[in-house]
């Protein structure tokens, strides 16, 4: 059974309902006065003049709550309405009323007592010498009750309709902000991811530097001054970086992008690192030229874990392997031996490896990061690389 909300009526949306009704109701009043035998009186006479009026009056009256108490009114109106011919105009707005509503077991069974009170009614008060057959008038009571419930049933159909239509757009309005307010969040996280990515390698370097340059006061002037000329060139190109960052999110879609970091990077990656002390060893190996996703991917993830060995364990042993193919992936390595000097590491969000996890999920492959036994700290990640065809069958 479906229910349909009701629409909240308007004044003269009330108001003409109830002169039709009313006007329903004179019809049949008149229509029955018309038909008593000339010069007839008697009691019956009497209540027509008198008694059935007020009657349809009062169900006219009650007849205005038929919104909150649909059943309860319909079926008191339609009960009164077999002694009055007047309430048959009511009679038939409850009714409709009713029907509008999708319930059809109860709008039946009101539909049948309107038909049985009508004919009471027809049967209450006397005739002429020439009366209309019987089965006449109940046919015509049959049919204007039907016409009633079918204009009813086909305005709760309609509003059925659009309460439907508007129950969509709103759900359709909420999915749309959610979509929005989740495509917010994806776009904070890759900003952060980006700027991490590109600024916390090179300030890193940054501070690094400085904090030779500060701690060691016996550094020979020549020594002293290409640290301080590496800070400043340092701090040029995390501003250059930083632009080229900022001009990627600016970018509208489809534009062109600069040039990302690949595998071809890695090389000058890795003499920054040795440029600030850390002992690296990596040795290129020929794993052919993989996608500019996967590339970058690989850049970020030794950029993160050379980054993580400057800050965390100074004086380590770093080691740097990029291994695999295409059809069988690739995977990388940064290990360190573990710290050799005790200092207190630079200050750190700690969204490096969760912002690199990201970007390794979103490339398809799996991060893993942990502590050796030997003290040292190792990050693996597998990349997945597809055979040229593979990914179309």
């Amino acid at each position: 059974m479906v229910i349909v909300s009701q629409v909240k009526l308007k004044p003269w949306q009330h108001g003409w309902r109830l002169v039709v009704a009313a006007l329903l109701g004179a019809v049949a009043w008149l229509a029955v006065a018309s038909s008593l035998p000339p010069g007839y009186e008697d009691l019956r006479t009497e209540w027509l003049l008198f008694g059935d009026p007020v009657i349809g009056l009062g169900c006219l009256v009650a007849s205005m709550w038929r919104r909150r108490y649909p059943l309860s009114v319909a079926t008191g109106v339609v009960i009164v309405s077999a002694v009055s011919a007047s309430a048959g105009g009511a009679a038939l707005l409850v009714l409709g009323s009713l029907a509008t509503r999708r319930r059809p077991l109860e709008t039946t069974f009101m539909a049948l007592a309107c038909v049985g009170t009508a004919a009471v009614t027809e049967g209450l008060y006397p005739r002429g010498s020439d009366p209309d057959p019987w089965w006449l008038s109940l046919s015509f009571i049959v049919l204007i009750t039907g016409i009633v419930v079918a204009i009813g049933a086909a305005i709760g159909a309609r509003r059925e309709e659009l309460q439907s239509l508007r129950e969509r757009a709103e759900s359709a309005e909420r999915e749309q902000v959610a979509r929005a307010a989740e495509a917010r969040i994806v776009e904070r996280h890759r900003i952060a991811r980006e700027m991490h990515d590109v600024l916390a390698h090179r300030v890193s370097l940054v501070a690094m530097q400085a904090g030779v340059l500060g701690h060691r006061t016996d550094l020979p002037p020549a020594q002293a001054s290409m640290l301080a000329r590496g800070i400043a060139d340092g701090a040029h190109q995390a501003l250059e970086e930083l632009r080229e960052v900022l001009g990627v999110l600016r970018a509208s879609p489809g534009g062109l992008e600069p040039p990302q970091p690949s595998l071809a990077n890695l090389p000058a990656l890795v003499a920054d690192a040795r440029a600030l002390g850390v002992n690296v060893a990596y040795t290129p190996e020929s794993v052919g030229t993989p996608p500019d996703l996967l590339a970058r991917t690989v850049y970020r993830i030794v950029q993160e874990g050379l980054t993580n060995a400057g800050k965390h364990a100074p004086g380590a042993e770093v080691c740097v392997t990029v291994a695999g193919g295409e059809g069988e992936g690739l995977r990388v390595t940064v290990r360190d031996s573990g710290a050799t000097k005790s200092v207190t590491p630079p200050p750190s969000a700690g969204f490096g490896l969760l912002g690199l996890s990201e970007r390794v999920e979103l490339a398809g492959g799996e991060l893993d990061h942990h502590a050796d036994p030997d003290g040292g700290f190792v990050l693996t990640a597998w990349l997945p690389w597809p055979a040229r065809g593979e990914g179309s069958e």
